[in-house]
């Protein structure tokens, strides 16, 4: 299994020992891809957690601030911490980023917390669940039901588009993405998906940036629009507060 869940907390767990409202989110990570998994606070001024020594189990998101004594808006801006190396050169290990709520369409460009397919983790593609072939076609059938768990990506392709992946650049309507931002991949067979699908309405396929190193859409298919949570940026810790630096 190239997906394996990281450290967490039960929602009981977490609500008795910390203000803080955790989730966990991963972003599956390469061949020996572990998930990235991402601490979270609210932007209003909760500090960011990270994994316990003792917190073995998935984390359920809470949506109360525990002894904080306040009921959270899930709406608001979220900050979490990356800490795997799938979205590496532009992400990585230990950045922190604010997530905004998506309030317009998305943006093929745009870096993405978004709900991954259920069997996201096993890189199962389609509704009939089936294993796509290295080096044809990336998937392109979208999967029904969204996972519980949550990722960050960036989009590459939107509805109606094109793609064919070559050598980990993305071929988008015929014309290669500007992709200055990634760290390239190669021959690998992951890396190369040539014949070209079609992203279905409604969709957006997904990658990360270190192409030879991230589980996305080239293996459980593309994220209806609705599973989106927010346009993540970059920012800097300046005590319990993350200020945007992009």
């Amino acid at each position: 299994m190239r997906c394996t869940r990281l450290c967490g907390a039960t929602a009981s767990v977490a609500a008795s020992q910390s203000a803080t409202v955790l989730e966990t989110m991963h972003t599956n990570a390469g061949i020996s891809r572990a998930p990235m998994l991402l601490a979270v606070a609210v932007s209003s001024g909760l500090l960011a957690a990270g994994c316990g020594e003792t917190k073995t189990k998935t984390v359920t998101v809470g949506a109360t601030a525990g002894a904080a004594g306040t009921t959270l808006n899930l709406n608001l801006e979220r900050e979490y911490r990356v800490p795997s190396g799938s979205m590496e050169p532009t992400l990585t290990i230990g950045t922190h980023v604010l997530a905004r709520p998506i309030t317009s369409t998305p943006q093929v460009g745009e870096i993405v917390v978004f709900y991954p397919p259920k069997e996201a983790a096993a890189e199962v593609c389609g509704p009939k669940p089936h294993i796509v072939k290295l080096g044809g076609a990336a998937c392109s059938e979208p999967v029904p039901e969204q996972a519980s768990v949550k990722f960050i990506k960036r989009i590459v392709a939107g509805p109606g588009d094109t793609i064919a992946i070559v050598e980990g650049h993305v071929i988008r309507n015929g014309v290669r993405e500007q992709d200055s931002y990634i760290r390239p991949c190669g021959s690998s067979p992951e890396c190369n998906f040539p014949t070209p699908i079609k992203v279905p309405p409604g969709h957006w396929f997904m990658l990360g940036d270190n192409r030879g190193e991230s589980d996305d859409s080239r293996f459980w298919g593309p994220v209806p629009t609705g599973w989106i949570i927010g346009v993540a940026h970059p920012c800097s810790r300046v005590g319990i507060t993350c200020v945007p630096t992009g």
